[in-house]
């Protein structure tokens, strides 16, 4: 299951909306079959693994980090597959947490005369797959939220410069998780300082661009900035107020830039309803690189469910730098936000904390 868990992670940031699945074949305790699910719309773990094994796979056993699937979707169900191959036992992660399909592919194979069983490296698998957990048992994207700060808790100075707070090694993890997400969003403010891409750039391969969605309430976006003028296969949303001016709605409006009018809440755009506009749009992950207002509000909210948050060895040395969050934040220290199944990484002298929101 080890080895199918780390066959699984292939597919980090290519199979969305589905799960990450990885698949191993045994027969007489020598691996004779490996496969793991390489892009939605693909053949599954099960079936690259099979087709591997060729005929060896028959008696054999399968670990499949996610249990098979039942049902035809885009491609046929696993379960025939793993029948008409002639595996004998299948061992799974985990269930499939979809409401719709919960246990049908264990439970058939199982009145089929298979030795089945589920719930080995179960807490990895979970950990794995996360983000279509939460989506498919809530239809609402698992938000990240990221940032960066000196270990005095700021994220760029008074003037608002912050590169680079952290070293290369950080950013380019930071270019991973835009791999592995659906969308990334920043709010204006960083648009107007940065003149960001927000684009995937990994070192000695190809990455997913993930769907940019920018908060603008006023739209006051540039017509030049960058977001708007990319070669990129995803598309930038901007998100803004209804009163937003019409006319400059429809000047933005092109092909790759998309605009959505929500209401907005004394100034700002309700990121609890545009959480809910996410996931009927089918993005099922968002990464949160923005400012100190965007940071606080999306924290207040209550729409975040991970984050992660880089410490630099630096120290800013002054009260008028930007910090982490801005806005109202709690009146007694016991009403802060807690972290849980916290763990430390190590970037070269860069400190991450990753951790998740307890609710």
């Amino acid at each position: 299951m080890k080895m199918a868990l780390e066959l699984a992670e292939q597919g980090r940031g290519w199979t969305s909306p589905n799960p990450m699945v990885g698949a191993v074949i045994v027969k007489d305790g020598t691996v004779v079959g490996k496969g793991f699910h390489q892009t939605a719309g693909g053949p599954h773990a099960e079936i690259h693994a099979l087709n591997d094994a060729g005929e060896k796979a028959r008696g054999a056993t399968l670990y499949v980090t996610f249990e098979p699937c039942n049902h035809t979707g885009r491609t046929p169900p696993c379960t025939q597959a793993i029948l008409k191959n002639g595996i004998r036992r299948v061992v799974a992660g985990m269930k499939d947490p979809n409401p719709q399909v919960t246990g049908g592919g264990l439970a058939f194979l199982t009145s089929q005369g298979l030795d089945v069983s589920v719930g080995v490296c179960e807490d990895e698998c979970h950990r794995l797959n996360e983000i279509f957990i939460k989506y498919v048992t809530t239809s609402l994207p698992f938000v990240i939220l990221k940032c960066a700060a000196t270990l005095d808790g700021c994220i760029a100075t008074r003037t608002g410069d912050s590169k680079w707070i952290t070293n290369p090694l950080s950013r380019q993890f930071v270019h991973e998780l835009r791999h592995a997400v659906d969308a990334i969003m920043v709010g204006i403010g960083t648009v107007l300082k940065d003149n960001p891409r927000l684009t995937t750039r990994l070192e000695g391969r190809k990455g997913s661009d993930p769907i940019r969605i920018v908060l603008d309430t006023h739209l006051s976006i540039p017509s030049n900035a960058r977001l708007l003028h990319l070669a990129s296969d995803s598309d930038t949303l901007i998100v803004t107020g209804s009163s937003a001016p019409a006319e400059k709605r429809r000047m933005l409006e092109r092909p790759g830039v998309r605009l959505l009018a929500l209401k907005d809440v004394r100034g700002q755009i309700d990121l609890t309803a545009l959480a809910r506009e996410l996931g009927r749009m089918g993005i099922t992950s968002l990464l949160i690189e923005g400012g100190s207002r965007v940071n606080g509000s999306a924290l207040r909210a209550g729409i975040v469910d991970k984050v992660y948050i880089f410490y630099a060895p630096k120290i800013y040395g002054g009260d008028d730098g930007v910090p982490v969050c801005a806005g109202p934040g709690v009146e007694f220290m016991e009403q802060s936000m807690r972290l849980k199944d916290i763990s430390v990484h190590r970037f070269e002298d860069d400190v991450m904390i990753e951790g998740y929101l307890n609710r």
